[in-house]
């Protein structure tokens, strides 16, 4: 056995990204948007279903027409999905509606707010790399994750999410895996099963 090292430090003038969990509402979708927007950031809007992304693309473009909206998704051409990406990083675009294809290897400096609808599907580890695509400067950033009526969700979907929210301080990864194992279990080391309790 290793011995377990962990990086504790964040950068330097990093901020922790703030998080809401929260019921979905339009209106606070529209504020969280043009709060951003105002100061001059920009916002990933996560919207996992390819099928539908253009409909909820013009759902906000309706809600929110100030803001100059483009969607990315791993369906696109590759040429046509870099251009998007380009053009959302040189700030031609303000609100990026993307699916999880954002969830690696993105680093925009003036994304700060991420929204991400139907947050109770993710499974934790996946929140909080999708969270960290935001705070990767010196801003304040925000995570709000959208959800169902209470009593649409699975209870582990509650508990991770209850855990992303209380969990947001810089570093907290480690005490999320944690978390996680305690959710999904360990599963069997030696077996067939992936994950599960032992």
């Amino acid at each position: 056995m290793r011995d377990l090292s962990i990086i504790a430090t964040p950068p330097a003038r990093r901020l922790a990204v703030k998080t809401f969990v929260r019921e979905y509402d339009s209106m606070v979708v529209r504020e969280a948007i043009l709060r951003e927007i105002l100061r001059g950031g920009q916002v990933y809007y996560l919207y996992n279903d390819v099928e539908n992304i253009q409909k909820a693309a013009e759902r906000l473009a309706e809600l929110v027409p100030e803001a100059r909206i483009a969607i990315g998704h791993g369906q696109m051409r590759e040429r046509e999905l870099e251009r998007v990406m380009n053009d959302f990083h040189h700030q031609r675009f303000n609100v990026l509606v993307c699916t999880t294809i954002i969830e690696t290897g993105i680093d925009i400096p003036t994304a700060n707010t991420i929204i991400i609808e139907r947050a109770d599907h993710f499974g934790l580890a996946q929140l909080h790399q999708l969270r960290g695509r935001v705070g990767r400067s010196h801003h304040q950033a925000y995570a709000w994750l959208l959800t169902p009526h209470p009593k649409a969700m699975t209870t582990d979907a509650q508990k991770r999410l209850e855990a992303i929210a209380s969990l947001e301080d810089l570093g907290a990864g480690f005490a999320l895996a944690t978390h996680d194992l305690e959710i999904r279990g360990a599963g069997e080391l030696l077996g067939e099963e992936q994950s599960g309790s032992m």
